[in-house]
């Protein structure tokens, strides 16, 4: 009978813990049994049983194999770099896999806990001589890609990561911005202060895949049988709403400021606060430029804010209005591009002539950003230097991009690619001039390229920054009750076709990306404060958790609240490396989406967002008023060193224009 019971209660115990292990809401993986890498991390009870990591059998990407699976990485010794990839021994239960590599050991354990993965990375020297480890990466290869907007929106993440020391943290959130969520603390030794991003390129997803990411570690001196935890982390499901939460609970310092970009003069008060204290930092901002405020924690624990410095937000803005009509306008009346404004090279002193014919560099397209900024700089700092440049601008763009009836072309001759994009950056532009000069054909302009765009592209085009507003204002003001009729129908048929497609975004350039959902969502906001029509904002209600998802909240003026993109750099800099752009211009849509949600609902919190957005992408200026296309943030790109503000200015003073709509 003894035995018997025995055995029943083993049988229930075993029962019973697989069942505490399977519960609701807790983190289960799988492991690769040749590798001993992590090849998926899933939330039980998810009903989308999505996979947090990309597929490291090549199956999802052809250039993403076993050798960048979770847990696997690198190190450089005296110049050398060296992987572990094939595991030496492991335990009977999986729970420990031991990597030699030369001398290095590196031994990797995991257990699940409480419904959570803890992971932890000890490296030993075998050998009998001092050695010391630099460049450490360990893969953590998460799901961030772009197939087609359906299957963005259930079963993949938009990753947030701060590489905050021993308070280094991961937010993975689900792109459609539903739970379960994933989330990544670091629990022990001294944590990541960096991450990688390894293959990018056009002939590896291009814009649609962020790459396979690498934290990195601090280096390691190891002396002769020296043992050295580097790292442990937990991994834990999570909300979204409650992620700070959730890290307080877990034991960590969650860094945090009002703000992360300062004028000179100003005072940065910075809280480090845990469950149960707040250390509070302070400091006086003395100089333009970038500075960081740091916390030492105890035991060997630290944590920092990254945040940015202004000479004065007036005299910045000034400066690059000044450096744009002085250096990037062409002067020469022989050439055909005579008016246009133009990008530049900072790295060579001059004029980007675009001898390549690269599109992303041509006289048209984003490039009109340069003339909103100003026209809306204009409007209140008069000037007429300012107004005779952006008059020869605006002659330009309707004698060399348009046809008579507004057809729209990227290139001096109405040449190169018909762009839907290019008809409402245009139509803006002409609206700006008509509220700057109160001439009335600049608003008639406007009017027409909006109605070319509606002949030529149709309601499905997601356009970014379309003028519904302004073009409607225009009408009223005139009195032209016919044709504001008309554009109220065109509009009305836009934001109809929006509402109706919901969650399911049209491909455009990329396949899915903040700058489709944010714009759409913006347009409708607009259209709901133009009409009153509440499925407009019902669909706003359902578009936003989408919008949020692309935004983190890391203590760091490039990321913080800036929704990730990372392939801007490529296409408009000088450099042309694929890699996260902290932050890139198109991100101040989502800010422009806070500012009307917060018109509309009251909530002031999302006026703050907004705010928070625009002041990041100050950092895309120096202070003498030259302008970088992109800050590229990781640290390294495919082993290339990055982490650089790219020399080429060339459509970023969008980024000055939404910060003067949102301050």
């Amino acid at each position: 009978m003894g035995l018997i019971m025995r055995f029943l209660l083993s049988l229930f115990l075993f029962f019973f813990t697989t069942a505490a292990l399977a519960a609701h809401g807790d983190i289960h993986y799988t492991a690769n049994a040749q590798t001993g890498a992590i090849s998926a991390i899933t939330v039980v009870g998810d009903t989308t049983a999505m996979n947090f990591l990309v597929a490291t059998d090549g199956s999802q990407y052809p250039w993403i194999t076993e050798r960048y699976g979770w847990g696997l990485g690198y190190f450089t010794i005296d110049g050398k770099v060296h992987h572990w990839q094939t595991p030496s021994k492991t335990s009977a239960n999986g729970r420990r896999t031991i990597y030699d590599v030369g001398d290095i050991s590196i031994i990797v354990e995991r257990r699940l806990q409480r419904g959570e993965l803890r992971e932890s990375y000890t490296f030993v020297n075998n050998g009998s001589t001092p050695i010391s480890l630099s460049d450490i990466g360990i893969f953590t290869p998460w799901n961030d890609n772009y197939p087609d907007a359906a299957t963005c929106i259930t079963r993949r993440a938009n990753v947030h990561i701060w590489p905050g020391q021993s308070e280094a943290w991961i937010k993975a959130v689900r792109m459609g911005g539903a739970a379960p969520h994933v989330g990544l603390l670091t629990t022990g030794g001294r944590g990541f202060y960096d991450y990688e991003v390894w293959e990018r390129g056009s002939d590896k997803g291009a814009s649609n895949q962020r790459g396979v990411m690498a934290v990195c570690l601090p280096d390691i001196e190891l002396q002769p049988g020296e043992k050295q935890l580097a790292i442990s982390w937990t991994i834990f499901s999570h909300s979204n709403c409650n992620f700070t939460d959730a890290l307080l609970q877990r034991g960590a310092y969650i860094a945090k400021s009002d703000k992360y970009v300062y004028e000179v003069g100003d005072t940065a008060t910075v809280f480090f606060r845990s469950k149960k204290l707040t250390i509070t930092k302070e400091h006086i901002v003395n100089t333009p430029g970038e500075f960081i405020v740091s916390a030492d924690l105890g035991n060997g624990r630290s944590t920092y804010t990254r945040m940015l410095g202004v000479g004065g937000y007036e005299e910045l803005i000034q400066r690059r209005m000044d450096f744009i009509m002085e250096h990037q306008q062409m002067n020469d009346s022989a050439d055909r591009r005579y008016g246009a404004y133009l990008c530049y090279d900072n790295s060579a002193d001059t004029i980007y002539l675009n001898p390549d014919r690269r599109s992303d560099c041509d006289e048209g397209r984003e490039r009109v950003g340069m003339g909103c900024a100003l026209a809306t700089w204009a409007m209140t700092h008069p000037d007429d230097q300012i107004v005779g440049s952006l008059t020869r601008y605006a002659r330009y763009i309707r004698t060399e991009l348009q046809t008579n009836d507004f057809k729209t072309f990227s290139q001096v001759g109405r040449k190169g690619r018909h762009r839907g994009y290019n008809y409402t950056w245009i139509a803006d532009f002409y609206m700006r001039m008509y509220q700057l000069t109160g001439l009335a054909d600049y608003g008639y302009w406007g009017v027409g390229t909006l109605e070319a765009l509606y002949r030529n592209f149709g309601y499905n085009f997601y356009c970014i920054n379309i003028p519904a507003k302004a073009c409607i204002a225009f009408l009223t003001d005139v009195g032209d009750d016919e044709r504001r009729t008309t554009m109220l129908r065109h509009l009305g048929k836009h934001a109809d076709q929006i509402a109706s497609n919901g969650l399911s975004f049209p491909k455009f350039e990329v396949n899915y990306e903040q700058s489709i959902v944010a714009p759409a969502t913006w347009f409708l906001a607009d259209m709901y404060q133009l009409t009153g029509d509440e499925r407009y904002r019902t669909t706003i209600e359902l578009l936003m958790p989408a919008v949020e998802a692309f935004c983190g909240q890391q203590p760091d003026y490039h990321m913080h609240e800036v929704a990730i993109r990372h392939w801007d750099g490529y296409w408009f800099g000088l450099r042309r490396n694929y890699g996260d752009t902290f932050p890139h211009y198109w991100s101040c849509i989502t800010a422009m989406v806070y500012k009307r949600w917060a018109e509309i609902t009251g909530n002031a919190d999302y006026e703050r967002r907004a705010q928070r957005i625009v002041e990041a992408n100050l950092c895309l200026f120096t202070e003498d008023g030259r302008g970088g296309a992109a800050f590229v943030r990781p640290r390294r790109i495919n082993g290339e060193a990055a982490y650089y503000l790219d020399p080429l200015a060339n459509d970023q003073d969008w980024a000055l224009m939404f910060y003067m709509m949102v301050k």
